[in-house]
């Protein structure tokens, strides 16, 4: 089946610096969607790239921020501007197949109910081992990406995941209207989680596209896989997913595996130094919890919700 991609889709891309890694990602896009279906959102970049896109893309439509909003801010912005029936949401830091944005449309519309897609993406570095093929969650608060590591001969079928990962993402653009944005609260991280978690408790799900090939450089906004930043909101925004979206029943229930798990995070960031920053995250997210908008808990949704995080908390220790 072919499809009118410039119709269907439009690609948002948050971007801070790396001019470089932005231009080749435009450069892989060109052959598969018009440039007047990219949006970007440009985060008070500090190396030129606004004057940059202004220059040599003049057909893109280019948001520019005076300081830098965090990524769900960025996406918001650019989502909101979007027309079509789909959104493609991209890291500067990716490239793209010529034929990835059109798997993920059959994958998409294999059901009404698929509200995000999430990306086959490669480490650009090491192009034989994965970077992510969606992202699993658990009872203990933490969440998975699964595939990090592994052969990318593996994961060759389409298949239900919790949540797509946003690096690399289709959605459709109606269902925001229905459960909401990416919370601007969040900032960067866990954003895509909290948000895949809200729709299904409204009943939707996500998706892997196992044919939808996306090369990922990782890291190119804020550094290393791990550090101080994203240590420290990243603890204070799993608190946050938890408060907004777990009913009572379900935080009683999974009380004790969550602490659990934050001990042993703990200990884990302890040994690379980092653990009062962990803490102090954790700190950060229960004493701002309250500003947050809780999510709608139907009862049925949230049970098939919390016997999916058993299984994928199994899962995760085999």
């Amino acid at each position: 089946m072919q499809f009118n991609v410039d119709s269907l889709v439009t690609v948002v891309i948050p971007n801070y610096n790396n001019k470089e890694l932005l231009n080749n990602l435009l450069i892989s896009l060109s052959s598969s969607i018009s440039l007047n279906h990219i949006i970007i959102v440009d985060n008070a970049s500090q190396d030129g790239s606004a004057d940059f896109i202004k220059k040599n893309y003049p057909e893109i439509i280019l948001v520019e921020n005076s300081s830098n909003m965090g990524f769900a801010y960025a996406v918001n912005q650019g989502i909101r501007l979007v027309k079509t029936e789909f959104i493609f949401l991209l890291n500067n830091d990716t490239l793209v197949e010529n034929d990835t944005i059109s798997n993920l449309i059959k994958t998409i519309n294999s059901s009404p109910n698929i509200f995000s897609v999430s990306s086959k993406m490669i480490q650009y570095h090491n192009q034989n081992l994965l970077d992510d093929v969606g992202d699993e969650y658990t009872i203990m608060g933490w969440s998975k990406r699964r595939g990090y590591n592994q052969e990318k001969t593996r994961y060759i079928e389409d298949e239900e995941v919790f949540s797509a990962c946003a690096g690399a993402a289709l959605y459709r653009r109606d269902i925001f209207d229905e459960i909401g944005f990416f919370d601007e609260n969040f900032e960067s991280y866990v954003e895509d989680m909290d948000l895949s978690f809200r729709a299904r408790l409204h009943g939707y799900k996500s998706y892997y596209s196992s044919k939808a090939l996306v090369y990922h450089y990782g890291s190119a906004t804020t550094g290393s896989r791990y550090n101080a930043f994203k240590v420290k909101i990243s603890a204070r925004n799993n608190i946050y997913l938890i408060y907004k979206n777990m009913p009572l029943w379900m935080k009683l229930i999974n009380g004790v595996f969550i602490i659990a798990g934050i001990f042993i995070k703990y200990l884990f960031f302890y040994k690379k130094n980092l653990g009062k920053e962990y803490i102090a995250g954790i700190k950060e997210g229960l004493s701002s919890r309250n500003k947050l908008t809780k999510s709608c808990t139907p009862l049925i949704n949230s049970l098939k919700i919390e016997l999916l995080l058993i299984k994928n908390t199994i899962t995760f220790f085999k």
